[in-house]
């Protein structure tokens, strides 16, 4: 194969006997069920066949989830009506919000699965509408462009659902916090730990659970997160993916709901200096293939 692809020319033939541009376009597609899209759009350069194939409905439909139309049925028809498989699977690996743009769902764009990140905004909050307790400021380090801030309560309580088609998979559920305030200046970032507090009195409760009667429990310090991992990494003033534990989806139907929350109801010492800017559902091996790969944020379990 090395010596046919040194022999291709530009037009797809071949200066040997055969090569490349003798595959048929259909065993060419036929090969792409088994690779990524990425792996598909480098290949789709090589020659006319291979350019085909590419485009070839049969091979994105392998790569959309069983379910994909319900992601369609967020969207405006205009937006997809008339739209190749191949155009409909770039359309919805870019993240688009729904439920007043407190959500946001996408695909990924090398395993095909659904991912969702759900805004601080569509959280219930305890005392948030007291801005002595919490307050919310505008960032370009969350992608709702907002963060909830908990300058001093006693009783912390952050919780959510979301109801949503899942296709069949195993998810993880995170919750993304930042020890301290974070602001820019001078061009530079600053965090503030002014009024971070009280975390390391207690420990912090995550919670989830379905519909279906899967749940998961685990407590955390928040002070021992941040002082750092086994290999000296510092996680002060960074955000931080705390996993709250996974549920398995059998089948779309009936709607999966999800249940989570984050407690810290000691009310015998008050705590604060907190970020909380949202929760994601991710599918647990792209979790895992984040953390190989170094893409995702410091992450803790």
């Amino acid at each position: 194969m090395g010596a046919s692809l040194s022999n291709t020319a530009e037009n797809g033939t071949v200066t040997g006997k055969t090569g490349l541009g003798d595959i048929p376009e259909s065993c060419v597609a036929c090969v792409f069920m088994y690779l990524t899209p990425p792996e598909i759009c480098n290949l789709a350069r090589l020659n006319r066949a291979f350019s085909g194939a590419a485009s070839s409905d049969a091979v994105w439909e392998s790569k959309l989830p069983s379910n994909y139309h319900h992601m369609l049925d967020l969207l405006p028809p205009w937006r997809y009506e008339g739209l190749s498989k191949k155009s409909i699977f770039a359309l919805l690996s870019r993240p688009f919000s729904f439920d007043e743009d407190n959500k946001e769902v996408w695909l990924d764009r090398i395993s095909g699965r659904i991912c969702m990140s759900i805004s601080s905004k569509a959280m219930s909050i305890t005392s948030s509408e007291d801005r002595r307790h919490w307050n919310w400021f505008a960032t370009d380090e969350s992608r709702f462009q907002v963060v909830a801030y908990c300058q001093q309560v006693w009783w912390f309580e952050v919780s959510g659902t979301v109801k949503f088609p899942f296709p069949p998979d195993i998810y993880t559920l995170t919750f993304r916090i930042h020890i301290g305030k974070f602001l820019k200046r001078l061009g530079r970032r600053v965090s503030n730990f002014e009024h971070t507090h009280g975390w390391d009195l207690g420990p912090v409760r995550y919670e989830l659970s379905t519909s279906d009667g899967q749940c998961a429990v685990s407590e955390c310090r928040l002070h021992d997160i941040e002082q750092g991992d086994a290999k000296g990494t510092v996680k002060r003033g960074c955000w931080i993916e705390y996993k709250v534990g996974e549920f398995i989806v059998s089948r779309s139907n009936p709607v999966t709901e999800v249940r989570f929350s984050m407690k810290q109801i000691d009310c015998t010492h008050s705590k604060g200096g907190l970020c909380f800017d949202s929760v994601s559902i991710i599918p647990s091996n792209n979790l895992r293939r984040r953390r190989k790969t170094g893409s995702f944020h410091r992450y803790v379990s």
